[in-house]
């Protein structure tokens, strides 16, 4: 079984429309597989496939003080050792507090008890193209990572059960906690990024990323005709860094008309431009499959 991870530098490069004509496209080539929407702070990979809910489960990943007023005598410990300042008129408040559990030790009476807290949810979905994980975190809440590791562990459990022998991974944008635990463990990296100053430059921090993991990256540069020269630059750099270009995507109207249909670009008007480049780069992508 092969891991995949679509990843970006940074965000607005097109990383989850190529994501949803890879998923197409690995589907019409007869392989099985699960993909994963590891972005848990703004998913948005179902938008692009039709889905039927089929399991959501509360993710605890932090906790949180809660004071039992019975027991409680007043004394004021909680209140001067909480650094958060979280305790008010001897009770908690959730938002403030960050689960530390100062209150609980010091708390001569045992009134503090420290309780999960829900932290977001993680949704399995049936699509047309296989099963589709994914997370969402709430408001506020941390243990992106955590989260992200819970997608991919039930994503391989699902692979394993039903003998896929695929999983695509779309990461978040960035170099943060999520897409380090999307990357980690996966065989494959696709980074797709974009012909501007900072799509170059955030293309060597994530590259930087993915050779740490010891990860086999491939590069795509999308909407490449924006600014050719920039292109130019980004291949430029790939070849001194013995990088792979597998696909250089123009820029297309027709995925603005995708995304508005909620259908990946290569179903939307396979005869586009845009299209029959991802049609020629997964044929190309799917050689290291």
């Amino acid at each position: 079984m092969k891991e995949v991870a679509i990843v970006s530098g940074k965000g607005g490069t097109g990383k989850t429309s190529v994501t949803g004509s890879l998923i197409v496209l690995a589907r019409e080539d007869k392989l099985d597989m699960v993909f994963a929407d590891c972005d848990v702070d703004a998913p948005n990979l179902h938008l692009l496939f039709k889905s039927e809910l089929i399991d959501r489960e509360e993710y605890h990943g932090s906790r949180s003080a809660e004071i039992k007023e019975e027991e409680c005598i007043e004394c004021d410990i909680c209140v001067d050792n909480c650094r958060f300042g979280a305790i008010e008129d001897y009770k908690v408040d959730p938002i403030l507090c960050e689960g530390c559990g100062v209150c609980n030790l010091v708390c001569p009476s045992d009134a503090v008890w420290m309780r999960d807290r829900i932290s977001g949810y993680i949704f399995t979905s049936k699509t047309d193209y296989g099963p589709m994980v994914h997370g969402l975190l709430r408001a506020g809440e941390e243990s992106s990572g955590k989260i992200v590791a819970e997608i991919r562990s039930k994503s391989r459990t699902i692979a394993e059960r039903d003998d896929r022998n695929l999983i695509l991974i779309d990461a978040a944008a960035g170099i943060g906690c999520q897409v380090i635990a999307s990357l980690s463990g996966v065989n494959i990296a696709l980074i797709v990024t974009e012909p501007t100053k900072s799509g170059l430059h955030d293309l060597e921090r994530i590259i930087g990323l993915v050779k740490h993991f010891e990860i086999t990256p491939l590069v795509c540069i999308n909407k490449y005709d924006l600014n050719e020269d920039m292109a130019e630059e980004i291949e430029d750099y790939c070849e001194k860094n013995e990088l792979g270009i597998l696909k250089k995507i123009p820029f297309d109207r027709s995925v603005e008309g995708a995304i508005n249909a909620g259908i990946p670009v290569v179903k939307h008007d396979e005869n586009c431009g845009a299209s029959k480049a991802l049609i020629e780069m997964w044929g190309e992508f799917s050689e290291y499959l």
